[in-house]
């Protein structure tokens, strides 16, 4: 009788430890936290006191290529009130920006190819896939944290100059 049993107790077993079992895999996607890089600076001026008088100086993070453009600040969680991002477009045209993926607010300003402020998107909100347009052609768009063009009384006609590392 316990040769009976013992020969079907190890077959199981067998069967059991060489089967095709279904593993499953605690798999990690695994993110790469996204840092400020200084790649100019900027500074802004306000139409009565240009060059003497700056509003103030920012480290920049270009934007100059497709990918670059497309990504923008996505995916970061803020940005020091010291930076901003500078997108460089090849020509002058109509812009429109949105928030996809964008986890903080932003003041969104439109640049003409002359340098001078066109129009601002003030406290663009996060996450917002709303169209957020200039107010004519830009070349040039800068990101800043919401609200600090409100401080600096930032307004269309100032003008910015911007150097490149």
């Amino acid at each position: 009788m316990r040769k009976k049993l013992f020969i079907p107790i190890v077959a199981l077993a067998t069967l059991y430890l060489f089967s095709c079992k279904t593993e499953t895999k605690n798999e990690q996607i695994l993110t790469k936290k996204i840092t400020f890089t200084k790649e100019g600076e900027l500074t802004l001026f306000n139409t009565k006191d240009s060059i003497t008088n700056p509003i103030t100086t920012l480290d920049i993070e270009i934007a100059d290529d497709d990918y670059q453009i497309q990504t923008g600040l996505m995916y970061r969680k803020s940005m020091l009130d010291s930076q901003g991002m500078l997108f460089i477009f090849p020509e002058e045209a109509p812009r429109s920006f949105y928030m996809k993926n964008t986890e903080f607010p932003l003041d969104i300003i439109f640049i003409d190819s002359k340098n001078k402020v066109v129009s601002i998107q003030k406290n663009a909100q996060p996450l917002n896939e709303s169209s957020l347009p200039s107010e004519g052609p830009a070349q040039y768009v800068l990101e800043i944290n919401a609200k600090l063009s409100d401080g600096w009384n930032l307004k269309a006609g100032d003008s910015i100059s911007f150097t490149k590392k």
